[in-house]
């Protein structure tokens, strides 16, 4: 039981934080509130939470996705880049080049047209 201490503890203040937390906004909140609509400063929601999105925000979030992966290989290549070498120079440059072939091919289908 000596390892599993730690972690009855922290979910015992966790549990404690989260009645506490309850327990504040409770004490604090406005009379005639609603209790079960949306957080959104009070005011009602234009849409419903799962309404449907116009499909040209589709590409924009794949190239979006895209470049954020790029982001992620390229933060730690950037660490190590000057212990390896031409090699990973090379590596990174050919990931770029597949990563600009995703981009012209984006472009060439009509990605980033608007109307």
């Amino acid at each position: 039981m000596g390892g599993w201490t730690g972690v009855v503890a922290l979910v015992i203040l966790l549990t404690g934080a989260l009645c506490g937390v309850h327990a504040v906004a409770a004490a604090t909140r406005l009379p005639g509130t609603l209790e079960v609509g949306p957080f959104l400063s009070g005011a009602a929601p234009r849409e419903h939470a799962v309404s449907r999105y116009h499909v040209r925000w589709y590409p924009v979030t794949l190239l979006f996705l895209a470049f954020d992966m790029e982001m992620i290989f390229m933060y730690p290549w950037a660490v190590v880049v000057a212990e390896v070498g031409a090699s990973a120079l090379a590596e990174m440059f050919a990931f770029l080049v597949l990563l600009m072939v995703g981009v012209v091919y984006a472009w060439r289908e009509g990605a980033f047209r608007w109307t």
